[in-house]
């Protein structure tokens, strides 16, 4: 009685387990074009990329902002008071009293010429009380300075340089991020056939399976009248055996597949983990003109990365013509002109600034030659050795993509070819498993014939499975290396 008890647990135990393995996850039926629009908009290493086009256009907007003038206000009151006394003879003398208000403005800032200039205006009263009685008095005027470098500074400046580099670094930074958006879709599009070939291939051992199960009940079959012997029945079960191993080992696959697919595609896992993806689009085969000489121009003339490069190269240029400014002496053209005024009131000192009857000017200049100048000489011929460096980098970058180019072409061309054969091969497969197993059932046949065409028939089915996802997948590796990897799917993408 325990011993059925047992046997009626173990049985409970694997009713449940089975139950559990029924379960099916809910299913997403996704085309290619919407994983891709997917990983556009939840790719997480897209959404960090997408800050630096972002912090280099502020960082552009904060260059410009050298030239935003300064404004600058005072006023101040003043008092004092001494007391009265007598003198050395005795004689009593009265206390002073002294007030005065002075009032300022000032605006200043730099030109896009390198200029400086400073707008000054200032008012100033006076009164008090003292022995001679009581006193009033007012002044005023304004004051315009403007200093012009001729020399050092003159075509080229700290802040026009870095205005200049900075528009560099953010067209450098957009098409890094363009580069950073092909290279995922790349990945969304070979992750996507990766995934399709998987489940194409589990349907193929799916069929081995059934192959080699009817092929083993057809052996049981003949062995059950006298017409073959019990080691055909036991190569049959061991074909069974493994064909559904690699069942296993392609549903596998397929859940590592499913991982690497998700891992582009979102921003959040968890709501993904559960969920079973199923490509809607069928391994197929549209045949594509590719020629090595187009490719090459388009990827000279498209690859953002080459692009960048070249921005780099004139971004050091500017920073060589900027060094090569900074080696010569300072020579200035400073002027200032303004217009002053007194009166006893304020009124009566704006009224003479206003007619200008008290104006100032001075004109000079400057010259600052610095002695020796290590500093800036070396700091040139190091940007000069700078220049030189990425030109060589271009130089290289321009073979690399050539050969980058080349190495894609010739695998495009090369998995074009192997459909054909494939086809081929799976066809002879299909029909020599065919004969083997007429030639079987009318007993001229062997058992072990039949099943080195059914794993031949299986490999030539994988072989023709894999052709066609690598031709796809080739495709778009030589779209990534041309660098119209968005053109071919039609996306747009627009800097703000």
């Amino acid at each position: 009685m325990r011993l059925v008890l047992s046997k009626l647990a173990v049985l409970a135990a694997w009713s449940v387990i089975a139950a559990e393995e029924v379960v099916e996850p809910p299913t997403r039926q996704l085309a290619l074009i919407e994983c891709i629009q997917l990983a556009l908009e939840h790719n997480l290493d897209l959404k960090i990329a997408r800050y630096d086009p972002q912090i280099a256009r502020l960082n552009l907007s904060l260059a410009y902002a050298a030239y935003e003038p300064s404004l600058n206000l005072s006023a101040n009151h003043n008092y004092s008071a001494s007391p009265g006394g007598l003198d050395p003879q005795n004689r009593p003398y009265p206390g002073t009293t002294s007030e005065s208000d002075t009032y300022g403005a000032g605006l200043g800032g730099a030109l896009p010429t390198g200029s400086t200039y400073d707008l000054g205006f200032d008012l100033s009263g006076t009164s008090g009380s003292g022995p001679g009685g009581t006193f009033k008095d007012a002044s005023g005027g304004f004051n315009l300075s403007l200093s012009q470098p001729l020399l050092k500074n003159l075509w080229i400046d700290g802040t026009r340089y870095s205005i200049q580099v900075n528009k560099k670094t953010l067209k450098t930074s957009e098409l890094d991020l363009t580069r950073q958006i092909m290279g995922l879709v790349t990945r969304v599009e070979n992750a996507y056939y990766d995934l399709l070939l998987a489940r194409e291939n589990i349907k193929a051992h799916e069929e081995a399976v059934q192959l080699a199960e009817r092929q083993l009940a057809a052996t049981k079959k003949r062995a059950a009248v006298g017409r073959g012997e019990e080691v055909e029945t036991k190569q049959t079960e061991v074909r069974v055996a493994s064909e559904q191993a690699a069942l296993l080992g392609a549903r596998g696959s397929v859940a590592v597949m499913e991982y690497q697919l998700k891992q582009l595609l979102s921003d959040d896992f968890s709501q993904w983990e559960k969920v079973s993806l199923k490509p809607t689009a069928l391994l197929s085969m549209v045949p594509e003109t590719i020629s090595l000489q187009d490719s090459l121009g388009k990827a000279l003339s498209q690859r953002p990365d080459l692009q960048a490069l070249k921005l780099n190269v004139e971004k050091q240029g500017i920073e060589l013509r900027y060094r090569r400014n900074q080696l010569l002496p300072q020579l200035d053209l400073r002027g200032t002109y303004g217009q002053g005024g007194s009166g006893e009131d304020f009124s009566g000192a704006l009224d003479v600034v206003r007619k200008g009857d008290a104006p100032h000017y001075s004109v000079g200049v400057v010259l600052t030659v610095p002695l020796g100048n290590r500093q800036e000489r070396h700091t040139y011929s190091i940007a000069k050795m700078e220049r030189e460096k990425l030109l060589l980098r271009l130089k290289k970058t321009e073979q690399d993509i050539m050969v980058e180019v080349g190495v894609a072409v010739q695998y495009a061309q090369t998995a074009f070819a192997r459909l054909d054969v494939t086809r081929q091969s799976r066809q002879a497969a299909e029909a020599a498993l065919a004969g083997a197993q007429k030639r079987l059932e009318s007993g001229k046949g062997d058992t072990y014939t039949v099943l080195q065409m059914q794993r031949d028939l299986t490999s030539a089915r994988l072989g023709e499975l894999s052709a066609l996802a690598d031709y796809n997948k080739a495709l778009a590796d030589v779209a990534f290396a041309e660098g119209t990897t968005l053109e071919r799917h039609k996306l747009q993408l627009e800097f703000k």
